[in-house]
């Protein structure tokens, strides 16, 4: 398979504290989605780049999942995954310390340590948790 290639793309004017920006996602998803210290640290209404981290580990966790149950035979009849994003202030800046996952999935038919074998391992193997440099934790419910 050829490589792929994937965009989100940002615009910033200002300062940090005064200034603004704009997300803008290949897919159209978010378009011209506004962005600033206010939205990231204030809890103004608008995106941040922790909440898009997010969203992208939840989605491609959930897709790992899916994949490696299939593999063993398994097909989930739902995978509800939410990651948060811990962002602290580190020496003189911030860093992306923490990621929490958090899942829920529905799947009959599946022994409790057939799945913990599975789940750990959609953990590791998610291409976004192998990107971040962060503290990965998961809690998961099994309804089966």
């Amino acid at each position: 398979m050829a490589t792929i290639h994937k965009y989100g793309q940002a615009h910033w004017e200002g300062d940090i504290k005064k200034g603004k920006g704009t997300i803008t996602l290949e897919s159209g998803a978010l378009k011209d989605q506004p962005y600033g210290f206010n939205t990231r640290f204030e809890g103004k209404p608008g995106s941040n780049p922790e909440e898009l981290i997010g969203g992208a580990h939840a989605a491609c966790f959930s897709m790992a999942l899916s994949l490696m149950l299939g593999e063993e035979g398994f097909t989930p009849e739902s995978i509800d995954t939410k990651a948060t994003v811990s962002l602290d202030k580190v020496g003189g800046g911030f860093a992306i310390t923490a990621i929490k996952l958090s899942s829920t999935v529905t799947l009959p038919g599946i022994s409790d340590d057939k799945f913990d074998e599975i789940i750990k391992k959609a953990k590791e193997g998610c291409p976004v948790s192998q990107v971040l440099n962060a503290d990965i934790s998961l809690e998961y419910t099994l309804n089966n």
